[in-house]
């Protein structure tokens, strides 16, 4: 049967609310802006506060029965060719913990990249799930990691066929893409689903021209932030299934499990509207993107200092693909850090920058983008390129890529919940961490719960530090201190 895509049945009920003239006498309790503080009702806007609502006895009644909710998921799995669809207010950090619990319990074995962002260490801290570890694909001369390969995730599952299923990022906050395909089916030769932690990838299945995305692939399921690549609003995210491999009454209840019983109406609508927006012109809005980000990118190479990473994240032990719209501009060759690089556009220029490690800085380009935006950040790259020169920047020590890979004593879950102590960090060598240190963005930890912690991480995130770099996970901020195992 095929779905009428004009529908958008999240706004559709929040219009009909309001046209009913419905008095709430039910949370939330600034009852449709009329108790909020005139100040933020300033600030925010009255939009914010009067869609505001509960998604029963507001959106939907109280036993559902407009099945508003339903719907919605329903022409969004259509949108996209997924058999199911599940809407979350909670973001992909619980959207990927939710998989991942639906494939693999306490003490069962999930091979995971270990480029994963920190959310999925979380599931595994929550769940008890024993992780076994794929190293990334390795750039030793750029310093950056890639996704695994399919051989890599071939050679562990025949190490441990007893594995539940894999874990892969794709496409990473640099842009770079897996095989997916390849990786689906080694899991399928074994009998185990891949899940595919798709957060960066929400406009993948709406333009030829970008990556493949997860479900096309053969993945079973994959999450994606809606808020991040698309026109949703913050904490906005949606996992797909397909096939048999992952229950999708299981996959619910464990969204249910980890859920709010308050989702967001806004958050809601804004990601039902979104896919309406991309059915009827998702295509046209993105050539448009795609081609604005290969001028953004031309521009941005042209400028002497700075490089825009391309072809070489591409090939034998690298990407597999890479999305044009996450330009990765590499500005070592101003002498200065991607943090102060940052630091400095978003002070002088106003102009917010993605991540940022010790040489490179993101722009992340959509299809919101125009000219206008556009020539600001020109703008402040150019003038970044006048000024970077005069800097003294600290130097990161960054580890070779074997000294990245620590060894695993213990699960992340015996450590995190251990008996733990706070340590000098040159004494904290050759311990195990209790706790992760996460460089964010992009949010990939270094340290693992459960890992030896070693001189060379320890030197790579200290130095990091002085240069400015952000670990917002640590106990001690400051990493004088380290909190390890006793």
């Amino acid at each position: 049967m095929r779905l009428d895509h004009t529908q958008a049945p999240v706004l559709e009920a929040v219009a009909d609310y309001h046209r009913r003239g419905e008095l709430p006498f039910t949370p939330p309790g600034h009852k449709q802006a009329r108790g909020a503080d005139p100040r933020a009702r300033a600030v925010l806007g009255d939009a914010v506060y009067t869609t505001d609502m509960l998604a029963i006895s507001g959106m939907d009644d109280r036993t559902s029965s407009a099945k508003v909710l339903d719907r919605a998921e329903e022409l969004m799995a259509d949108a996209v060719g997924a058999e199911h669809t599940f809407f979350t207010t909670c973001g992909s950090s619980l959207s990927v913990k939710s998989a991942m619990l639906a494939v693999a319990g306490p003490h069962e074995k999930l091979i995971v990249g270990r480029d994963a962002h920190k959310s999925v260490i979380s599931g595994l801290v929550l769940s008890g799930i024993d992780p076994v570890w794929v190293s990334p694909s390795w750039d030793a001369d750029l310093h950056l990691a890639h996704p695994p390969s399919p051989a890599a995730f071939a050679q562990a599952f025949e190490r441990d066929p007893d594995a539940r299923g894999a874990l892969v990022v794709s496409p990473t906050p640099y842009g770079t893409c897996a095989d997916l395909a390849a990786i689906a089916k080694v899991c399928h030769r074994y009998g185990a689903p891949l899940i595919v932690d798709e957060a960066w990838g929400a406009h993948l299945p709406f333009h030829p021209d970008l990556p493949a995305w997860a479900m096309n692939a053969g993945a079973d399921v994959c999450v994606t932030s809606v808020h991040k690549m698309g026109a949703g609003l913050e904490q906005g995210s949606v996992f797909h299934q397909q096939g048999e491999l992952v229950d999708p009454t299981v996959l619910r209840s464990r969204a249910d499990l980890l859920g709010t019983t308050s989702p967001s109406v806004p958050i809601y609508a804004g990601m039902d509207a979104w896919r309406r927006q991309m059915v009827e012109s998702g295509r046209e809005l993105l050539q448009a993107a795609i081609d604005r980000a290969f001028r953004v990118r031309d521009a941005i190479e042209a400028i002497p200092g700075m490089h825009v990473h391309g072809a070489e994240f591409l090939g034998p032990d690298r990407a597999y693909e890479l999305d044009p719209l996450q330009v990765i501009v590499d500005v070592s060759g101003l002498g200065c850090t991607g943090y102060h690089a940052a630091d400095w556009l978003r002070e002088t220029h106003a102009v917010n920058l993605h991540l940022s490690d010790h040489r490179r800085a993101s722009v992340q380009l959509t299809f919101a983008d125009d000219d206008t935006t556009v020539t600001a950040l020109l703008d402040g790259m150019h003038d970044l390129a006048k000024h970077a020169p005069e800097w003294d920047d600290a130097v990161v020590e960054v580890p070779e890529p074997g000294q990245l890979m620590n060894e695993q004593a213990c699960l992340p879950r015996d450590a995190y919940f251990g008996h733990v102590e706070q340590v000098p960090a040159d004494r904290a060598v050759g311990r195990v961490s209790a706790e992760m240190l996460t460089p964010y963005p992009p949010g990939i930890p270094t340290i693992l719960p459960g890992e030896q912690v070693t001189s060379p991480v320890v030197r790579y995130l200290r130095t990091g530090l002085a240069a400015g770099m952000v670990v917002p996970d640590a106990a001690d901020p400051s990493l004088e201190t380290l909190r390890v195992l006793v």
